[in-house]
């Protein structure tokens, strides 16, 4: 191209006295390289089933002044880059992931025996061993208390391990997933999410990639529709009501609900707020924002910190989570918010657990 700009300048410089001489014709590399430019436009224009196409762009990430629900760990707000790239319109459904099974004959970590000595390396030494009983396959189910918990910090409170739940049955070793094709899969660990997205074709998108899209071209608000509170219930599944105790059910759903339920945002999306929390590639690291946003530039295309950190749980490594999910609540999390962010355990999974992929041009010349 810079090539050709020169020869344009040239041309119309020196038109009056000598004319324009004949462009000479494109070497065979300007040809290559027009031709993969035709085909990523063409891709651009059509994106593949189920995805729309985010466009590059530049936006401040983390929380924006005005929220007063944000955390720390969502600040400050430092300048981003991202390039162009596709995302799926909704998280990965149960339809979908059966079909990766069928295809593969996949097991999740859920489904698969637990090995206790990779789990002591993770935790405190000199843990002592749990029962057999209780060292099954399984997942955790959220459970109501039955009154005021005045210790939020207490997950275990409203978590609990239960054997034989898993993708397949997601409250419950009796449930099933019939009926519930396009409700999201969950119970999905981080190691499940990546065999799907190799399955496919696809990659998880990382925590700057996931928050642009989520702001929906919304640059300076809390939501994606903006920074009205009461729209919440209208806009996406939350806990609405004092967690964990009561749900007022205001949005129409106790636990998750079917992907499309809620309206999309200004790219298309749908649940980038709430309903299930959201894989990312991201290690989750406490002081990952200061440190970008003392470096003064503006990040291009960032992967997250170099390794994960979280003085909390010092003995797991833990990706950054985005979206929030149902059981989020003013009081707890908040989360329904686009710059809220919480780490996770990659070799764990629970109920409000889910993912979405995305993919660039070069990936789909690749298949």
């Amino acid at each position: 191209m810079k090539g050709r700009l020169v020869v344009m300048v040239c041309c119309f410089g020196l038109l009056v006295i000598f004319g324009c001489k004949k462009r000479k014709p494109e070497s065979g590399a300007d040809l290559v390289e027009n031709d993969v430019v035709k085909v990523e436009n063409s891709i651009v224009n059509n994106p593949p089933e189920g995805m729309v196409w985010i466009p590059s762009g530049t936006f401040l990430q983390g929380a924006v002044p005005q929220d007063q629900m944000a955390m720390a760990h969502e600040k400050p707000q430092h300048p981003v880059q991202v390039d162009g790239f596709f995302m799926d319109i909704t998280e990965v459904t149960n339809a979908q992931f059966s079909k990766f099974v069928e295809a593969t004959g996949y097991i999740t970590v859920a489904e698969r025996e637990i090995d206790w000595e990779e789990i002591k390396k993770q935790i405190p030494d000199g843990t002592p061993k749990p029962h057999d009983s209780i060292l099954k396959p399984g997942s955790l189910l959220f459970k109501k208390t039955k009154s005021s918990v005045p210790n939020l910090y207490d997950f275990s409170q409203w978590w609990q391990w239960s054997i034989g739940t898993n993708w397949k049955h997601p409250v419950g070793p009796e449930s099933t997933i019939e009926g519930k094709g396009d409700y999201p899969v969950v119970h999905v660990a981080y190691e499940d999410a990546q065999a799907y997205c190799k399955w496919a074709g696809r990659r998880l998108p990382t925590e700057a990639e996931w928050e642009y899209a989520a702001r929906g071209k919304k640059e300076n608000t809390a939501f994606f529709w903006g920074d009205d509170r009461s729209k919440l219930s209208k806009m996406a599944n939350s806990w609405e009501g004092e967690f964990p105790v009561n749900n007022t059910l205001e949005d129409g759903y106790e636990r998750a609900a079917p992907v499309k339920t809620y309206p999309p945002n200004g790219f298309g999306l749908y649940d980038m707020a709430g309903n299930v929390w959201e894989f990312t590639t991201d290690w989750y690291n406490l002081n990952y924002y200061k440190t970008l946003a003392g470096k003064n530039i503006t990040a291009n295309n960032p992967k997250g910190a170099d390794k994960a950190y979280n003085p909390n749980n010092p003995y797991i490594e833990e990706k950054v989570i985005k979206g929030g999910s149902f059981l989020c609540s003013d009081s707890y999390c908040a989360s329904y918010r686009a710059s809220a962010r919480m780490g996770t355990s990659m070799d764990s999974s629970a109920e409000h657990v889910g993912f979405r992929t995305v993919a660039t041009p070069e990936m789909l010349l690749g298949q």
